[in-house]
């Protein structure tokens, strides 16, 4: 480490710097470099930078620091991708699950299954270099059960994708319900913000807002839907159809009900059964408007279903309580590292799966062991391909193309 004066071409001072030299092996990308630490702002690192430009250095790619550390061998790939997704963490959730993944349990344990294909195939090529020998049943028993072991852990970690993927990409909450059920005021209260307009005329939204909230420290993705109902005019109805479209895909609907209409049981009924095919949590809005006590109409038993106030606040903390809860139920545990968040893995864990299934009939038909082999080792280069024992380059340029410059 040096202490100095970062001075350009002229001679003229442009900032009091920290320079570090790192021998190749002691750096981030394994290779040997340096690194200058000035004052942060935007002018004076520019500046520093202009110099380094006009002496011959070039601006890194997105993710080429990453890409490099990579290559020479510093880290595998999964943890490669993982620096990625600690930068993009947006919630504690996310950042720990990235974390994990940093820090190598993730791909030890990938390392792990893809020893185990490894050794059934060292058994099955064994009998295909002793050919005159006859295989004794039990033996192809045994790696019948070997393929069976590797393929049912391989299932249990791909199980975990629908948990990693919420933490990836967010839990997707979808509000809905009837015309002026106070849709657009919850979106505001849940956001703490005026973000929608609210307004005592039916269909009032017409098309979808979305906006991001971090609800008990999981990303969530609030939708504020247009309201159901039969008829109204033709932009109404194409901000219908693009509700249904939305609550289809949503991990969750929200659908509001106005408690404070006499007949909100009966209209919540025929709502349901429209509902039946989403997974929903039932909102009773507009308690403080309710005469007498809300109770719960015989439609609700077996409902998951919360009683709140927009305009009060009255029951908001249990309804965020319960969003909560939900999301919870389907997280997996972080603590382990084995969670897969990459479609990409996920992707390379199901080809191995297609490849162990293959494996396994062809042992119990009895098939040709070279038969066997080869898918043995179809599914074991699938798993090599997530920590990158085995890549290509179009493969990098899309991982590492998502990476911000600098990284």
């Amino acid at each position: 480490m040096r202490h100095g004066l970062f001075r350009d071409a002229s001679g003229r001072v442009i900032d009091e710097v920290l320079a570090v030299y790192m021998p190749a092996g002691q750096s981030f990308t394994g290779l040997e470099q340096v690194e200058v630490f000035g004052h942060g702002g935007r002018l004076v690192v520019r500046e520093m930078l202009d110099v380094f430009l006009r002496s011959g250095a070039r601006a890194a790619e997105p993710g080429e620091f990453t890409r490099l550390a990579f290559l020479s061998g510093r880290i595998d790939l999964s943890r490669a991708e993982a620096v990625a997704e600690v930068i993009g963490a947006n919630t504690e959730t996310s950042l720990q699950a990235a974390r994990e993944h940093l820090l190598g349990a993730y791909t030890g344990h990938i390392e792990e299954l893809r020893e185990e294909i490894v050794a059934v195939i060292a058994e099955v090529e064994a009998s295909i270099d002793f050919p005159e020998e006859q295989i004794d049943p039990e033996t192809i028993e045994e790696q019948r059960r070997m393929v069976v072991s590797a393929r049912e852990k391989i299932e249990e970690l791909a199980a975990t994708y629908r948990g990693g993927r919420l933490i990836r990409e967010g839990f997707k909450v979808a509000i809905g319900g009837r015309p002026n059920a106070g849709k657009s005021s919850l979106f505001n209260r849940l956001l703490r913000q005026e973000r929608a307009l609210v307004t005592p005329t039916p269909g009032t939204t017409r098309d979808y807002l979305s906006e991001w909230i971090d609800l008990g420290g999981f990303a969530v993705n609030l939708i504020d839907t247009a309201g159901i109902r039969k008829g109204g005019g033709q932009i109404e109805r194409a901000g219908q159809t693009s509700a249904r479209k939305i609550m289809a895909e949503a991990d969750l609907v929200l659908w509001l009900a106005d408690v404070s209409v006499k007949t909100w049981g009966t209209r919540l009924a025929a709502d349901l059964k429209e509902l039946a095919e989403y997974r929903v949590l039932v909102g009773g809005n507009k308690v403080d408007l309710a005469v007498g006590t809300v109770g719960a109409p015989p439609v609700l038993a077996g409902a998951d279903a919360v009683f709140f106030s927009c305009k009060t606040g009255e029951g908001m903390d249990q309804l965020t309580g319960r969003l909560t809860e939900i999301i919870r139920e389907q997280m997996p545990d972080l603590t382990s590292g084995l969670v897969v968040t990459s479609a990409r893995h996920r992707q390379k864990l199901s080809e191995a799966l297609e490849a162990l299934h293959g494996a396994e009939e062809k042992l119990t038909l009895g098939e040709s062991p070279e038969l066997v082999a080869f898918d043995l080792r179809q599914a074991a280069g699938s798993l090599a391909e997530i920590t990158g024992r085995i890549y290509n380059e179009d493969i990098l340029g899309q991982i590492f193309a998502k990476f911000c410059i600098g990284k």
